[in-house]
């Protein structure tokens, strides 16, 4: 149901009102209430995790064209999935500086709506109407950064041109953590790596050298690592786009193991001003020191760079030859298709 412009002028002046949803049939955007308590207790703001997601209130776009709500300056944690990057997300929620958005519903509507053939002048329109609904900023917080799910990272070249001032990290997992991360979620996990490699061939950013046949007859951790070179070669595409001033890169493993300096380098890259009583604060925080995507009752359990090798050392013990195997044909792959796994532009 549209709303009044008065609850429309109250809507559009408060971030906890998330921009959510894209309703292309009606052409309107949905908002739901998402206090920043609620913000830090759901792993995403997805439909999964919401609590409210039928309380929405529907905009009509055609309403919006004259709207100018204050917006704050806008960055993008990139990612490849299974690196870190929602326990980054999850450090950039800081009072006063910054909120970190992790995986808004909204931009992944663009990747739906895209694949089922929308006109790229309007989609456009679209987008850029999103991006300025999500950079509305918390309080005093002087920046607004976006974790978009990895099937949104076609779109990071289009969306950094939209925002010529923004700044964007691309965090990756190195391959063998990302075939372990792979592994561990057992079936759920092959499953996700098959529907990645079916979302990047309808994108139209696969890596080639494949025939469909000869892509059926991979094992699922090969076709894990389809996908984990596909989005490298994307991520080197968006550094040669956007530019190394603009763009840097960083492995989930440096991350953890040089989490200060990495608040620090990001803190410069995006223009926070963090001092280092800040960057301590965060780093003593619950997003490096509680597991990310664990339900409620066991979000305050630790986690750290620690519990994380002592995971993967265990799925390594059952799946370590098959991983070992694939982590070396994947570098083979890469040389034969000119893919430099040695990504340039790097943080730290």
């Amino acid at each position: 149901m549209m709303i009044s412009a008065l609850l429309q002028d109250e809507i559009l002046g408060d971030a906890s009102y998330l921009a959510h949803r894209y309703d292309e049939v009606g052409d309107s955007f949905r908002f739901l209430s998402v206090p920043r308590e609620v913000h830090r207790q759901c792993t995403f703001i997805t439909d999964e995790h919401l609590p409210n997601v039928d309380q929405f209130k529907a905009i009509a776009r055609s309403q919006l064209t004259s709207a100018s709500p204050q917006t704050a300056p806008v960055h993008f944690i990139f990612h490849s999935a299974y690196c870190c990057s929602t326990m980054l997300a999850r450090a950039f929620d800081i009072e006063g500086v910054s909120m970190g958005l992790k995986e808004p519903v909204v931009l992944n509507d663009m990747i739906g709506w895209q694949r089922r053939g929308a006109d790229p002048a309007i989609q456009r329109q679209v987008m850029e109407q999103s991006l300025t609904l999500l950079s509305r900023p918390f309080g005093e917080d002087r920046a607004v950064v976006i974790k978009p799910s990895n099937i949104c990272n076609p779109l990071a070249i289009e969306m950094l041109r939209m925002r010529p001032e923004a700044k964007a990290l691309l965090l990756y997992a190195p391959i063998e953590g990302f075939l372990k991360s792979i592994a561990k979620k057992e079936m759920w996990g092959r499953i996700w790596v098959r529907d990645v490699l079916i979302g990047t061939l309808k994108d139209g950013y696969a890596i080639g050298g494949f025939s469909r046949d000869e892509l059926l007859q991979l094992t699922d951790l090969q076709v894990a690592a389809i996908g984990w070179l596909s989005q490298h070669a994307l991520f080197a595409k968006i550094i040669a786009e956007i530019g190394a001033d603009r763009v840097k890169t960083l492995d989930s493993d440096t991350f953890l193991a040089q989490s200060p300096a990495t608040i620090a380098a990001l803190s410069k890259l995006y223009g926070l001003g963090m001092n280092d009583a800040q960057i301590d604060a965060i780093i003593q925080g619950p997003a490096f020191t509680s597991h990310s995507k664990l339900d409620q009752a066991k979000r305050g359990e630790t986690f750290d760079a620690n519990t994380r090798e002592q995971e993967q050392q265990k799925v390594a013990e059952i799946h370590g030859t098959e991983i070992e195997m694939v982590a070396t044909w994947t570098k083979a792959v890469a040389e034969s298709q000119g893919i430099d796994l040695g990504i340039s532009s790097q943080l730290l």
